[in-house]
């Protein structure tokens, strides 16, 4: 299990970000508390994710994330997605 962030550098505002994720969402949400993150950060629109101002993106490297490429990124996401869908249809009984 590992918690991942992308060496991507968006703007938000005049602020440059990355993302986390992680391989599950207790591991996203250990992480994020360990470099100060607040939990209505947390993002859950299409992959569970936190996005972070480069100071936490260095934070979490020096907790043990893992830094990948943005295409990484997306493979990632891509085999999130699919546990993440697989993982609640076993939760509604496979309906």
């Amino acid at each position: 299990m590992s918690v991942y962030v992308d060496n991507g550098r968006y703007t938000l505002g005049r602020m440059l970000m990355s993302h986390m994720l992680a391989d599950s969402t207790d591991e996203l949400h250990d992480m994020a508390n360990k470099i100060g993150l607040k939990r209505e950060w947390f993002q859950q629109k299409s992959v569970p994710h936190y996005d972070l101002c480069q100071a936490k993106r260095k934070l979490a490297v020096e907790h043990g994330a893992k830094e990948i490429t943005r295409t990484e990124l997306a493979f990632l996401a891509r085999r999130l997605k699919t546990t993440l869908h697989a993982a609640a249809l076993a939760a509604r009984g496979g309906k």
